[in-house]
């Protein structure tokens, strides 16, 4: 329900419930390269497949050339991912193709290949967008506390609890890509909003703020 007014480009695993969003073309998706790439170390853990352990270099091949350009402006990255990227995607798309007709069609090695077939384009996407990263590792990483938090706690108590504790987590997290110690930023917004006129309040958010060696915020 939360992305019913939402257009524009969505990176997530290959949770089923997903593909309904994605019907309209509204919402372009962006496969995560992670979530692909551990269906061959999986594979690669349990039967020591030289054909998985191929599958992992290849896409090691990726993730280095995200390695040098992270940081980077977005049109750079995308320069960058369509000279060197690119091709590598196509030799790994044919060999990807070439290998599933060697493989039993029930075999886990011929999951993986069919779980990196199937969202194929929109693994591919990333490369059309210096925007997207390669994988969603960032946001899931960022999406643990508030698991860890709703365990501990038991939940938000309300829908409207619910999104506060969305707007805060969200803030929090902004805030940590930002290099700002969280808590020294929230000190800083509270000390400031009340006295902060409302048509500048985008000053406040994290990105506007800078965090000094002793620990303070100070407007940027």
């Amino acid at each position: 329900a939360h992305l019913k007014s939402f257009g524009g480009i969505l990176q997530a695993d290959g949770y089923a419930g997903f593909a309904q969003l994605y019907a309209t073309g509204i919402i372009q998706e962006a496969a995560c390269w992670a979530h692909a790439r551990r269906k061959f170390y999986d594979v690669y853990k349990d039967q020591a497949s030289p054909l998985a352990g191929e599958a992992l270099q290849r896409i090691a091949a990726l993730y280095a050339i995200e390695s040098e350009i992270r940081g980077q402006p977005p049109d750079q990255r995308k320069a960058i991912r369509q000279s060197r990227a690119s091709p590598l995607l196509e030799q790994l798309h044919s060999w990807l193709n070439q290998t599933l007709t060697q493989l039993s069609k029930k075999s886990a090695l011929g999951g993986a290949i069919f779980y990196a077939l199937n969202r194929w384009q929109a693994l591919m996407r990333y490369c059309d967008d210096g925007r997207i990263e390669i994988d969603n590792n960032t946001a899931e990483r960022a999406l643990h506390a508030v698991a860890l938090g709703r365990k501990n706690y038991l939940f938000a108590g309300s829908d409207a609890g619910g999104e506060r504790a969305a707007a805060i987590y969200s803030l929090v997290g902004t805030a940590k890509l930002n290099g700002l110690s969280p808590q020294a930023y929230l000190t800083y917004v509270l000390e400031h909003i009340a006295e902060h006129p409302i048509n500048r309040v985008s000053e406040l958010l994290p990105w506007n703020i800078s965090l000094n060696h002793s620990e303070h915020c100070e407007a940027a």
